[in-house]
This record gives structure tokens, C-alpha cells and sequence, in this order.
């Protein structure tokens, strides 16, 4: 029994192998996803070796997505524990006239250069995420590792770990954050839904585990890939606890936003309504901030010229790190989340960390849907979508939104609980249900059960 109990001590860590195209410093909800595993894995017995890309924060916007790495050698950062393996990265020529030259010019050149990659790196190793499959061939032809796990979208990174599973006999994980065929954008006309399922079938054949971020996603997956099981590992918010709260009572009611914003988000319908109540209410005090979206240009044209009463009150932050995001949004006093219907996304667990509370806007407007309609990017018809919405009121978090006439009245209920009070609180509870170190926990227990 006691060697037994040593060998059970003393057993090497599994060794578990992470491609991830998005992971920090770049600033984006993907990476978060795979920086947690890199961040937990040790405390459940498991060495994790991240293979990525170099990153910069050069533009802290999405050109930082195209910049160039910083050397032409690939980077090693070990520690006890964990690996991170940063190989070079140079854009391709579309990426490069892009930041040369900016948006406008050279289009038609740009597009036809990326469709020619995103076409022929499935067929050939080539186009600029080619350089994350060499360096972990490099890497595991001197090292042993027990298990691979690729976290798609970029999905080239699905054929990398396929070609290396079978080249040194590793099985592998397909994680996906988001849909590959199913999403309308890659079946908008049947050459490319084709040409995506071949692919997405043949190497997805011999993957060992497949797991995805909710029911849904699923639930879309098994539309195409039959005879698979699939996992769910949900989503989460990083553990910050030495992020502190430093709110404190104040006469300016502070309103965040932080992330991407879509084609069917209703942002217009949401600030005619902030618009609305202003007008009536003309010395109300309200900030209302953006952080890291890409319609600032929009968003300021809109105030500017339609809804003058929001004229000083909206302002635009770059793109944070994640701890630094989550200070920033425990000081507003709303968060302003835009509904996704059947997408949980990962903006929902950030503002649960946050305890703050959440405005969901909208449960069921008219325009909103139709927005859905025509831009939403997945059919959900038949599927639950409210995800967001149980979440909130499982929680407590926050207010779920039916439409903008609602959301004028309730912004003059919540201005008035705030000019009493000097600050709105947040009685939310089992938010640490939704920690990703719980998820981490769960994905160790696929992983052991890997033979």
C-alpha cells in the first residue's frame, strides 16, 4: 500500500499540448478560453505546453490581429508550471498592404489574397498560422506529450493537431469555441459549405474528444460530424480575486459596454433610448464608455448627428487585458450586455465577475429581431434562445430588457434608486458556479479518461 501511495505521489505530470492561434497578450475572448487551461491545468496534475503565436499590443485594436511578430525566432517561456511555445509570425500581403496603406485601399486586392490562403492552407502548409504547425512538430520530435488539444476558430489549427496526431501517435482534442461549416458565413452558398464540411469531416475523423462551449454549439455540430461524442466544457470568468472594487458614491451614473458589437445588436435603438430619457431629463448625469469595440466611428456619427443629447456623455476605450477589464467594469455602476439568443459568448461571465449589474437589452424587441433576422450568424430556429437571460436570472445579476420603450421607463427607475442611494448594488449570487477554474476541473477529468 505505501508504494502504492508513492507512486501515486510521485507520478509525472500528463503532459497536455494547447494550439491556440488567440492567447495573451493579444487582448481577445478567444485566448481567454485557452489561458485558462494554461493558468489551471498544474492545479489538477496536468503540465500544459501552449503552442501560439507571437503578439503584440501595437495598435490596441483589431489590427493588432495582422501586426507582425517581434523576431523571426520562435520564443520559449518555461516555468514549473506550464510551457509557452510563441513561433514567429509575418502577414501575409494582404494583411501587409492593410497596414500600410489602411482600410480603404487596395479592397478587391486584399479580399481575393485572403480567400486565396483561407482555400489553400487546407490543401497546403502554407499562409501565415502555418508557423504555429512547425513549431510543434519541432517541439515534439525532442518531447513527449500524453495529449493535444486545438481550440478553433482560427480551424486550420483542427488539421494541425489531425497531422500531428497521427504523424507521433497522440491523441488529440478538438475544442470548439465557435461553429466551422454551420456558421452562415462558411455556408452561404454550397461550394464553400461543401468544400468546409470535407475538410472539417476528414480531420475531425480521428480526433479522440470532442468538446464545445454550450448545448447549442452542440447541438450544430452534430448536424455534420455523426458517431462523435461531444463534451461540453462551458465558458467562465477568470479568477481575479485581488481585483478589488474601489466603487465609491458618486453623481455621475457610470454605463460600460466592453467588446465586439455585431451587425444584430440594436447599439442605435440603445442609444436613442439613453437619447430619450436625456432629453426629458435634461440634467441627468450619465456616462456611457465602449471599450475594445470596432464601431467607435459609427457610434460617434450617430451621437453626433442624431442624438446630440449623448454629445460628452459617450467616450471609447482601447482594448485592456483581462484583469485590468475587470477592475474597470467592478467600478460602473451598469453593464450593458447586447442579447446573442442562442450564443452564451463570453462577455455574460466577465460581467458576472464583475458584480455589477447586467442590462440585457432586449429580451423581445421588434427591431432587434429583425436585426437577428437578417445578420444573426447561426439558424437557431427549434433551440433555446435565452440562454443569457436564465443566466441573469439564475444569478440575480441584473435586468432582462423586453424592448426600448421599456428601457426609457426603467433608466428613470434606475436614475432615481441611484440619485437616493449614490451607487446601484448587485445582490447577485452563485456566480462562482461560472469561474473557468471550475471548467478547467472538468475538462482535466476528459482528458484523464483519454487511454
Amino acid at each position: 500500500m505505501l508504494l502504492n501511495f508513492l507512486m501515486v505521489i510521485f507520478e509525472p505530470m500528463k503532459k497536455v499540448l494547447i494550439l491556440a492561434y488567440d492567447f495573451p497578450p493579444y487582448v481577445s475572448v478567444g485566448g481567454l478560453r485557452p489561458y485558462s487551461w494554461y493558468k489551471y491545468f498544474h492545479e489538477f496534475g496536468l503540465y500544459p505546453i501552449v503552442v501560439t503565436r507571437q503578439w503584440g499590443n501595437k495598435y490596441g485594436s483589431h489590427l493588432d490581429y495582422i501586426a507582425p511578430g517581434e523576431t523571426n525566432e520562435t520564443i520559449i517561456e518555461e516555468n514549473q508550471t506550464g510551457t509557452i511555445i510563441r513561433t514567429p509570425y509575418k502577414p501575409n500581403l494582404s494583411n501587409r498592404l492593410l497596414l500600410k496603406y489602411g482600410e480603404k485601399r487596395f479592397r478587391l486586392l486584399r479580399k481575393v489574397i485572403t480567400a486565396w490562403y483561407e482555400f489553400m492552407q487546407f490543401l497546403f502548409l502554407v499562409g501565415p498560422k502555418a508557423g504555429l504547425y512547425r513549431g510543434t512538430k519541432a517541439y515534439l520530435k525532442q518531447h513527449k506529450v500524453d495529449a493535444i488539444i486545438a481550440t478553433g476558430e482560427p480551424f486550420i489549427l483542427f488539421k494541425y493537431a489531425s497531422k500531428l496526431s497521427g504523424k507521433f501517435n497522440i491523441p488529440w482534442l478538438a475544442d470548439y469555441r465557435d461553429p466551422w461549416t454551420q456558421s452562415k458565413s462558411r455556408s452561404k452558398n454550397i461550394l464553400l459549405k461543401v468544400w468546409n464540411s470535407c475538410f472539417e469531416k476528414k480531420y475531425i475523423n480521428n480526433s479522440s474528444r470532442i468538446i464545445t462551449v454550450s448545448d447549442f454549439l452542440k447541438y450544430k455540430i452534430q448536424q455534420l460530424i455523426k458517431g462523435k461524442e461531444i463534451l461540453i466544457v462551458p465558458n467562465g470568468y477568470n479568477d481575479h480575486n485581488k481585483t478589488a472594487s474601489t466603487k465609491q458614491s458618486s453623481d455621475i451614473l457610470k454605463v460600460a459596454l466592453a467588446g465586439s458589437i455585431y451587425p444584430w445588436h440594436p447599439v442605435k435603438s440603445v442609444l436613442s433610448a439613453f437619447h430619450n430619457y436625456l432629453s426629458l431629463k435634461g440634467n441627468a448625469n450619465i456616462k456611457l464608455t465602449f471599450i475594445g469595440t470596432s464601431k467607435n466611428e459609427y457610434i460617434s456619427r450617430v451621437v453626433d448627428n442624431e442624438y446630440i443629447a449623448l454629445m460628452g456623455k459617450v467616450s471609447f476605450l482601447n482594448k485592456i487585458p483581462n484583469q485590468e477589464l475587470l477592475a474597470y467594469l467592478k467600478n460602473q455602476d451598469l453593464l450593458l450586455l447586447f442579447n446573442d439568443y442562442s450564443i452564451t459568448g463570453t462577455k455574460i461571465y466577465d460581467y458576472l465577475a464583475a458584480k455589477t449589474r447586467i442590462l440585457l437589452c432586449y429580451t423581445n424587441d421588434e427591431d432587434a429581431l429583425k436585426l437577428k433576422n437578417k445578420y444573426f450568424p447561426i439558424n437557431d430556429e427549434g433551440y433555446n434562445k435565452n440562454r443569457q437571460a436564465e443566466i441573469i436570472e439564475y444569478t440575480h445579476s441584473g435586468y432582462l430588457v423586453k424592448n426600448q420603450k421599456e428601457f426609457t421607463e426603467l433608466l428613470e427607475s434606475i436614475m432615481n434608486e441611484y440619485i437616493a442611494e449614490g451607487k446601484l448594488h448587485c445582490e447577485s449570487k452563485n456566480v462562482e458556479e461560472f469561474s473557468r477554474k471550475r471548467q478547467v476541473e472538468k475538462l482535466t477529468d476528459i482528458i484523464n479518461k483519454i487511454q
